[in-house]
């Protein structure tokens, strides 16, 4: 499974369609996305999306990648299978 920078568990999201995010407002608090940096360069299947806020976002193989907030730390993927369209990141 992917992690963060600070080794939480990445997460995708079924609804989103490559290279778009469909989780904003509410859903990005308890999903908080993985945020790209001004600069920051994509390679490989790593890629940045913009979000419909005009933020940068991290994708991999075209999937938006999110945190979830009820992870408490590194290790838990207590947001695998949440309403059946959250998945572990791989």
């Amino acid at each position: 499974m992917l992690v963060g920078n600070n080794g939480m568990t990445l997460y995708v999201f079924d609804k989103d369609s490559a290279g778009k995010s469909a989780c904003n407002g509410p859903c990005a608090a308890n999903w908080p996305p993985l945020m790209a940096a001004e600069g920051d360069q994509a390679s490989g299947n790593w890629s940045v999306i913009t979000r419909d806020d005009g933020s940068k976002q991290w994708a991999y193989k075209s999937k938006p990648l999110y945190f979830w907030a009820k992870d408490q730390k590194p290790g838990d993927k207590t947001g695998d299978g949440f309403n059946g369209v959250w998945h572990l990141a791989q």
